[in-house]
């Protein structure tokens, strides 16, 4: 179990990425879905040890992990939203060489290491490229790769479908999920279709605070209720925007449809529809940008 109570960090500048993070994850895929600039990396930063938050505490199992980092990197697999590759170096001969980094000297050893993982993520026919020729979902799973190195049993990967096509994106899919079976793998990103798809599990993370968490399934089923819509001119948006809280818009055959957040009937024209994982993730967005209600007197 990874636990995170009140972390926060400031930076030299004195932008506040994270406010009071609390959050448990058990083992099985989680999803940390958020807008960019919502603090996803810094928390990711912060988990693998490659920060130090300026306050709250992270432990790992037994593992404290601000005491005792290097404990908790020595299980730990980690795909950063981007990372560098030698240039003219194969995949076997990084991974091997990434592989004696974590520790395993024994030359059996790695050469039974390098090419498990090799076979896993599917790159075994590849293993003589160099990764910088790698297309981006072949290098998304040579990262994989490298963050499963000895096991570990907390993995991160950061916005790891970005950019890749359907297909590759389905394979990464795959991979994850088959990962996920026994550890505690965090998924951050800003695509509902991956935690949708993935995990059973999730939070959303916007303006540096756990905006909401819990199961996908009942996060919609407790949005029920409000959420509305409603087919509109597209000349009228900005109408509807001054008099609702709209969440969302989409262009059909040359009119708008709008989805707007309200917790009673607007009236209006409006219907209430039954809203998606996306529904749930924007109108959480909307309500964590209200302004914050005044203090009583």
């Amino acid at each position: 179990m990874l636990e995170l109570n009140g972390v926060e960090h400031v930076y030299p500048n004195g932008t506040r990425a994270l406010n009071g993070v609390t959050i448990s994850i058990g083992k099985g895929m989680f999803g940390l879905l958020g807008p960019n600039g919502a603090g996803k990396s810094s928390l990711m930063r912060t988990i693998a040890t490659l920060q130090t938050p300026t306050a709250g505490s992270i432990r790992f199992g037994d593992i404290d992990v601000l005491a005792e980092p290097t404990r908790l990197r020595s299980t730990l697999g980690y795909l950063p939203q981007d990372f560098g590759v030698y240039p003219r170096v194969s995949a076997y001969d990084l991974l091997d060489h990434m592989v004696s980094l974590k520790g395993i000297a024994n030359k059996a050893d790695r050469k039974a290491t390098v090419e498990t993982l090799l076979n896993q993520t599917n790159l075994w026919t590849h293993r003589n490229k160099a990764v910088a020729g790698y297309s981006g979902g072949m290098r998304q799973r040579f990262g994989i790769a490298q963050a499963l190195i000895g096991n570990p049993q907390l993995i991160i990967v950061d916005e790891p479908t970005a950019g890749l096509d359907p297909e590759e994106r389905n394979r990464f899919y795959n991979l994850l999920v088959e990962i996920g079976q026994n550890v505690v793998v965090i998924l951050s990103t800003h695509i509902v279709e991956d935690v949708a798809d993935l995990c059973p599990s999730m939070a959303v993370l916007a303006a540096g605070r756990i905006q909401l968490e819990g199961a996908p399934a009942d996060l919609i089923r407790r949005s029920r209720g409000t959420i509305w819509a409603k087919t509109i001119e597209r000349d009228r948006l900005e109408e509807v925007k001054t008099g609702y809280e709209v969440i969302s818009t989409r262009l059909l055959s040359g009119s708008t449809i709008v989805h707007i957040l309200s917790e009673k009937d607007p009236g209006n024209g409006f219907t209430q529809v039954d809203g998606g994982l996306e529904d749930v993730y924007l109108s959480t967005l909307v309500r964590s940008r209200r302004p914050a209600a005044p203090l009583a007197a």
